[in-house]
């Protein structure tokens, strides 16, 4: 009885490491650093940390604990990007399309995100400390219910956050 529970460990094993990795792409990275749009990319990981690019159309891409602290990326669209884990400390995001994206877990702290579109977008455990959302759109009581901030998050007329 223990040899063929032993043989399918090994078969279960044997298949589970020949999946291909979702490791980031640093072509994609690459291209996206020099101010080219990228929608679906694979963009895990990396390093946007003060890149100055906007208007950058990066809808269902794969964003994932990537670092965008202290970019100026105004007017991108992350529609349906994958932004969990992602650190965006001190970025300028005003007038992106966040709808319908995953940020759980993010770390917005102190993040210019006036005039930005969150319909649909998931805020589990996002922090949004600090963050400037005047003007935002698309946010509800339930989204900001899910997330975290302070006294200095500004948010649109009418709407709470808890405190992290």
């Amino acid at each position: 009885m223990i040899r063929p529970a032993i043989a399918l460990l090994a078969a279960v094993g044997l298949t589970l490491t020949a999946l291909p990795a979702s490791a980031q792409n640093a072509s994609q990275i690459s291209q996206v650093r020099r101010g080219a749009s990228c929608p679906g990319c694979n963009l895990f990981q990396g390093d946007f940390s003060g890149l100055e690019r906007g208007g950058l159309n990066l809808s269902g891409a794969r964003i994932r604990q990537a670092d965008i602290s202290l970019s100026v990326m105004n007017r991108t669209n992350f529609r349906r990007a994958d932004l969990r884990d992602v650190e965006a400390y001190g970025a300028v995001l005003s007038s992106s399309n966040f709808s319908g994206a995953d940020m759980t877990n993010a770390s917005f702290v102190g993040t210019y995100l006036e005039g930005a579109a969150f319909a649909g977008a998931k805020l589990n455990g996002t922090n949004l400390s600090g963050a400037q959302l005047s003007r935002a759109t698309g946010l509800t009581q339930s989204q900001l219910n899910q997330a975290c901030g302070d006294e200095n998050t500004v948010l649109p007329s009418g709407l709470r956050i808890p405190a992290c």
